[in-house]
Formats: structure tokens, sequence, C-alpha cells
């Protein structure tokens, strides 16, 4: 590193931007391809299996695995076999020359000629009045990380997807009762997610409702909320419209968000990768995790809105790391080539 720049003396053949099971997937088969592959763990290292504390339906676990352990057990497995890791965060990556540059929170810049982007998808907020003071105070994002503290409340979920389910079936473990407030009269969740909810006894359900305020402080943490509900569903939109609404206040002890995520790409927004309507990175056609830059790749949630289980975002990881490893080593063939404009760019 150039002490005085910031800036990287040497070129990595692959850099893994994420270190949850699509990284660390990644970083596995780079790593055993002898690509010396560095992994940049983010704000959230390990990504959301970290949350996540039984993990029931990934292949060769049949008494299920914690989330934690299952993260630890991939950094142990790509360590092993050569990958490196280090804590960043990438505000800006340069793909336009080569090699590729990222440039860091902490005003480092790394280079690559190959690069994963495997960052994940953070949790979203619904806009309710208030979540920004009372975020951590008791409103969160992750029940598997709060939950305990709420032993014998009354808590609130938010959401109708497996998300939300989710949490409102680990909450039961801690709260007096769970409610699940959605704002449509169906759920979008798995039939078996949903009935494991409507099924069990400490779970209840507000139709067409949205929240709309929170109630409390920091010192006193979550005390309550404001509901709003129309019975034709999306109470919020009806607010805008100029239409009777129905209001309750309700009091509470936590409130929990089930309500998706958000693609963590902001750093390739000004790259030409292409991006969806969501901010997914797309890849393209056929079974592959190129992108519409040459040399980088996908992996993970941030490249699937579909499926989003940690299983199909291992298996991406993995194919992310084989197709670097064939771009590579055809781009090294290509260098050899007489009158090849193809360059790998050497060490400096």
């Amino acid at each position: 590193m150039n002490e005085e720049s910031g800036r990287s003396t040497s070129v990595r053949d692959v850099v893994i931007v994420g270190s949850g099971v699509a990284g660390l997937s990644a970083a596995v088969y780079a790593a055993r391809a002898d690509l010396e592959p560095l992994v940049l763990e983010g704000p959230e290292p390990g990504g959301q299996l970290t949350l996540t504390t039984d993990v029931e339906n990934y292949l060769g676990f049949p008494e299920g695995v914690g989330g934690m352990e299952l993260i630890q057990r991939g950094k142990d497995q790509a360590r092993n076999f050569g990958a490196e890791f280090s804590h960043g965060r990438v505000e800006r990556a340069s793909l336009d020359e080569r090699p590729f540059e990222l440039d860091l929170a902490n005003g480092d810049t790394l280079r690559a000629r190959s690069l994963i982007v495997a960052t994940g998808a953070s949790a979203r907020w619904v806009g309710a009045e208030n979540e920004d003071e009372l975020m951590g105070y008791g409103l969160s994002t992750c029940a598997t990380c709060d939950g305990a503290f709420h032993r014998g409340d009354d808590v609130l979920v938010i959401g109708g997807g497996d998300s939300a389910m989710e949490e409102a079936l680990f909450l039961t473990k801690f709260a007096d009762s769970v409610t699940i407030v959605h704002r449509r009269d169906e759920l979008r969740a798995s039939d078996i997610m949903a009935r494991r909810a409507r099924e069990h006894e400490t779970i209840s359900f507000r139709w067409n409702t949205e929240l709309l305020e929170i109630h409390g402080s920091q010192d006193d943490g979550v005390t309550g909320v404001t509901l709003v509900r129309h019975p034709d569903g999306h109470p919020k939109e009806k607010i805008d419209a100029g239409e009777d609404v129905e209001y309750e206040t309700v009091d509470v002890g936590g409130i929990f968000y089930g309500v998706g995520h958000v693609p963590n790409t902001d750093f390739l927004a000004d790259t030409a990768v292409e991006l969806d309507d969501a901010g997914h990175v797309g890849t393209l056609d056929g079974r592959t995790t190129e992108t519409s830059v040459d040399g980088v790749f996908g992996a993970g949630d941030v490249m699937d809105p579909e499926y989003r289980q940690a299983i199909t975002a291992a298996g991406t990881g993995s194919m992310a790391a084989l197709d670097a490893e064939t771009w590579l080593e055809e781009r090294a063939v290509a260098e050899t080539q007489p009158g090849s404009v193809v360059e790998m760019e050497a060490d400096d």
C-alpha cells in the first residue's frame, strides 16, 4: 500500500465484496483455484445469515445449524485455502479502465483484475414517524438479535412475507403476544410459513393496516404505536388520496420490521454495471454470473430477488468464482497471442 495516497500498489486477481454465504462460497472456490482472493467484509460482516438462529434447510445439516456458526465455518474454510479477509466499505468503483479500482471509506484504494459483487441486501424501513429516533430503542429489524429484550412484552411485526412470518414465529419464544400488521388482507408468504403463523396461538393479525407513528423515547423505549386501517388495504395511500381511514393507538413494547430488503449496490450506481429498478445486479442471460461489465460478476441476494435462500446464494457464489477463474484464464491466453490488444496488468 502506498502510504501517502492510500492506493494499493498490487493488483489482485479477484476481489470479493461481501462476506455473506455467497461471498464465502466464492472465496472458497477462488482460493482453491490459487487465485488468492481478497474478501472485503462490509458494515454487516457475514450478512443476513448471521441474524438467523436456526437454519433448517441448508444441505448437509439434518439437525439444523446456527446462522453464525455456518458463516464462521465458511470463513474458516476459505481461510484454510488461502483467502484473505479485510474490513472495508466500498464507496466508489471505477470499472471503465483496468485494473478496476475500488475506493474504500477509509481512504484506501484496491486494484483488481476481476470483481465479484456479493454485497447482499439490507432491511427496509417503512417510513413511520419517529422510526429514525427509536431504531434500536425497541424498534428493530432483527428478531434474533433483539427478541430476548422483549420477554413478556406485546410486540408488533410489520410485513406479510416470509421474513415477517419468521420474525413473528421467533418472537413467540419471548413475547406474550405477537401481532402481525399487514397492509393487505392476504399474505405474500409461502404456504408453509403462513400456515405456521396462522396456527400459532400467540400470533394474531391486523389486516389492511399500516404503522403510521411510533410512540416512546430513547429513555423509555417504544411504548406504543398509531395504526391506520382501511377496508380496501394500503391505508397510507388512502390518506394521501384524501379518503377516510380508521386510526387506532395501541400499547406495545416492541416493533420488528419484516418488510424485505434493499440490494447493497449504491457503489455501482455510477458504473456501467446494469441494475434493475430495485437495484439488483443484472446478469447476462444463461447460467452465468457475468454482468454487463467484462470481469465483474454478481452472486447471492444482490443479484437474486427471486429465491433469496442461503443455499442458492452459496451456489451463485461458487458460480461467480468459476466464471471469474475462466475469465482470467481466457484473458491470460489472449494476452500471449500475437497482435493481441488484451492486457493483463502485472503487479506494480
